[in-house]
Formats: C-alpha cells, sequence, structure tokens
C-alpha cells in the first residue's frame, strides 16, 4: 500500500493536479464526492478525511455522525475526459468510523468483504457487466421520454444519430481506464450497450460508477439526457446490466472442465445452483427500484423464472458459448441486474449465493427447455422482493445488521410511496369509463 500512496503522491506533482476528487458511494448506489488540494493529500492516505456521514443514505445513525473517507490509491485516476484547464484526478475511498474501523454502512467494504471470503477458498472472482442506458432529448420527467432515434439491434446507419455520442463517450472511458469490449445500439429505440472488459469484481463496481457518470455526463455535453433507469419507455425491451461471472485459481478458471459437455466444471455448477437456489431473496438488492419490475416481465428477453440454459435469453443464468481454446473464458451469466443498482452491493450478494453453492456442494438442476411454466418465478414486485430478502440470513450477513434493516426500512418506504399514486394508465382505463 505504502508503494501505490508514494506512486500517487509522485504523479500529482509529475501531472500538476490540483484537484483531487474522492469518490464514494451511499447505498442506493449514488456517486458522492468530496474534494481536497494536494496539500491535503498525505493526511487523507494517513489519516483520512472527516465529514458528517448523517446526511449520506444509508450511513449513519444520528449518534454516530462522523466517518473517515479514506482514499484507496489503487484507484487513482487522472480525470481526462472534461475540458477544463485546472488538471483534476479521483480516488474511490473505503469509509471508516472516527476511529478507523470499517464502517458498517460503507457498500465497498461489504464487497471486500465477500472477496476475502472468496481468497480464504482459493478463489478471485471476476466480473463483466454489460451496460445498457437510453439517451433521450431531454431530461424534462414532466413530459413524455423522446428518443433521439427509431433504430434497433447493431444499427449502424443514419437512424443511429447517437453514434458520435456514443463514440466521444468510449474515448472518455478508455481515457479513465475504463477498459471496453464491445459497443453497439440495442434493440429499443435510442437504447445503447457498452460492454465492460472482465476484471476483478472491487475493480468493476468501481468502474460502473465511473461509467455512469461519464455517460450521463457526455449526453449533457451533446445537449441531450441520458438514464439508466431499467424501463422508461413501454413496450420495448428495458436496460439491464447482465453480469458475466467466473472464479479463478491462480491463473487457472475454477469454472471450467473440458470433460463435461458444457465445459462447466463441478465448481461452475455448484456455485449457479446456488445463486439459483438464492435468486429470489437478491432480487431486491440487484433489481432496487419500483422500476425495475416494469422490465422483468415477460416478452422482452428479460428473466421471470429462476433457470439456467445455454440459449434460452429469457433464462436467469445463461451460460455462454465460447471460443475453440479459450478455456479461461468459461463463465455464467446472471441476466437480472439492471443498471440502477448498487453494483458493490449485487455483486457482493451474486458472489455470496455462489459461494455458498461451492460450500454446501448444491446440485444444479436440469437446463430449462421452452416450457417454463412450473419453475419457480422471480419476484413480480419490488415489494414481493423484499419479503424474500427479509427472510434471507445470506443477505442479511452479506450487509450486515445496520445496511439489511435501512435497506428493507427505506425500500418499503419506496414501495408505500409508489403504491398510493394514481397512474395515468389507471385514469386512461377507468376514469371516463366508471
Amino acid at each position: 500500500m505504502e508503494r501505490h500512496t508514494d506512486y500517487v503522491m509522485r504523479k500529482v506533482e509529475e501531472r500538476g493536479v490540483k484537484l483531487i476528487r474522492l469518490w464514494f458511494t451511499d447505498v442506493h448506489g449514488q456517486l458522492k464526492s468530496l474534494n481536497i488540494s494536494p496539500a491535503e493529500l498525505e493526511t487523507a492516505f494517513e489519516e483520512g478525511m472527516l465529514f458528517d456521514g448523517s446526511s449520506i443514505d444509508g450511513y449513519s445513525r444520528q449518534n454516530e455522525e462522523d466517518v473517515l473517507a479514506r482514499p484507496d490509491p489503487n484507484s487513482f485516476q487522472l480525470l481526462s475526459w472534461t475540458d477544463s484547464e485546472e488538471r483534476g484526478a479521483r480516488m474511490f475511498c473505503d469509509i471508516q468510523t472516527a476511529d478507523g474501523d470499517a464502517f458498517v454502512g460503507d457498500t465497498r467494504q461489504v464487497l471486500r468483504r465477500q472477496l476475502d471470503r472468496a481468497r480464504d477458498m482459493g478463489f478471485t472472482f471476476f466480473v463483466a457487466p454489460e451496460m445498457e442506458y437510453f439517451l433521450f432529448e431531454s431530461g424534462d420527467s414532466s413530459q413524455p421520454p423522446k428518443p433521439l432515434d427509431q433504430g434497433s439491434y447493431f444499427d449502424l446507419t443514419t437512424a443511429d444519430v447517437a453514434s458520435s455520442i456514443r463514440r466521444r463517450t468510449l474515448q472518455a472511458l478508455e481515457g479513465m481506464g475504463v477498459s471496453v469490449e464491445y459497443s453497439f445500439h440495442e434493440d429499443s429505440p435510442s437504447q445503447h450497450e457498452i460492454d465492460l472488459r472482465y476484471t476483478d469484481a472491487l475493480t468493476m463496481a468501481d468502474n460502473v460508477m465511473t461509467f455512469r457518470l461519464i455517460v450521463k455526463e457526455i449526453a449533457v455535453e451533446h445537449g441531450v439526457h441520458a438514464t439508466f433507469m431499467p424501463k422508461p419507455l413501454a413496450g420495448v425491451q428495458g436496460s439491464g446490466m447482465h453480469t458475466h461471472m467466473s472464479l479463478f485459481r491462480g491463473d487457472a478458471n475454477a469454472f471450467h472442465d473440458s470433460s463435461d459437455p458444457f465445459g462447466l466444471s463441478a465448481t461452475a455448477r455448484q456455485f449457479m445452483a446456488g445463486v439459483l437456489r438464492h435468486a429470489s431473496e437478491t432480487t431486491a438488492v440487484t433489481n432496487q427500484l419500483v422500476n425495475s419490475y416494469k422490465r422483468l416481465v415477460s416478452g422482452f428477453e428479460a428473466p421471470v423464472t429462476v433457470s439456467w440454459a445455454r440459449t434460452n435469453r429469457a433464462a436467469l443464468v445463461r451460460v455462454p458459448k465460447t471460443k475453440k481454446g479459450k478455456d479461461d473464458a468459461v463463465r455464467i451469466e446472471y441476466r437480472a441486474p439492471d443498471p440502477a443498482c448498487n453494483p458493490y452491493l449485487a455483486f457482493a450478494v451474486l458472489l455470496a449465493a455462489g459461494l455458498d453453492g461451492i460450500k454446501n456442494q448444491y446440485e444444479l438442476g436440469p437446463e430449462a427447455g421452452e416450457d417454463t411454466g412450473e419453475l419457480e418465478r422471480l419476484p413480480s414486485s419490488l415489494d414481493d422482493a423484499l419479503d424474500a430478502m427479509e427472510s434471507s440470513e445470506l443477505v442479511a450477513d452479506v450487509l450486515g445488521d445496520h445496511l439489511f434493516e435501512w435497506f428493507l426500512r427505506n425500500k418499503r418506504r419506496e414501495f408505500s410511496d409508489y403504491k398510493s399514486q394514481v397512474t395515468q394508465f389507471e385514469l386512461d382505463r377507468y376514469f371516463g369509463n366508471i
């Protein structure tokens, strides 16, 4: 750690950095920031930066207000996408109590705990999410969203008027050290997908937070609005965050077994079985909004049942095909999460569920066919998902009492607020006819 700290101090001086942004995340997955000058950097590393955590969602109770933001030097990155003459940099922070202990409300440390658990079992957890989002003419929520185009899957024509915005976004991401594998126009009007390149889960969660900020700022730069709302338009596919996952032992992919018909090892099968067994319990975390459940409906390639398959894109877990000779690419794809989730919490509960499957040697059930009528169904509303989560010992253990209770209480309130609303659908259907 000292070596990384020295590197950051040297780089800040060499590059003439004038402002350092310390980033952290609330329970909802909203990015927070405080700025320091280079003169405060050594203090930040040694002591952390003290701030009032009671105003951050999910952080402190009133009797434990002060917390420390301690920057992670491994996450240091120059801010390269802005045109500002004032050279800046950023680092993600771990949040600690004023005494220097890990703070129970810090979602980044929730993920750290599960990664440490995986490491104790001999594994490193790698993920690669497919990030989907929409671009609209305006962010005015009082008006219906207006797409920029009527393009569809893989379109690269004059219909895809946002291709230049996406190209600028890719340049900004690469400049921030966020590696991209693919990018293209998705199936719905004005919908886009950018697939992030495989890396360890903590780095990827940081990358997802960086990604969401850059996408939104580049959109503003072009006078449009980007949203990670899972289902902003009715009648078309919503935005998912399909997450590819694998475990490695050293340099070897622990999910691969060349003797298996699907190339899956016993470890992979047990991991999948654990993820499926706990799927309903973890859905409130991977799909945390009322709107998330407008996406998880039949007919739009979103999962609705607890199932796995190789080719059925409506399955919850899919086993993608790999190129010949690419043993290290064997992975599973979990298709429920949406891009509005807190990535630290989402990756943490998925990893915990998979490790539970390995620890208890759960058996993977048969591959799902076309008829999914008899299969267990995912929660169909945030209310149902919270019920499943509330009874989950696994999610309670992963989040800890503080976050578990806070999440349930606040999400219950969100659903209650939603349920009390009268929607345009109800007015159109009932007002003039009853």
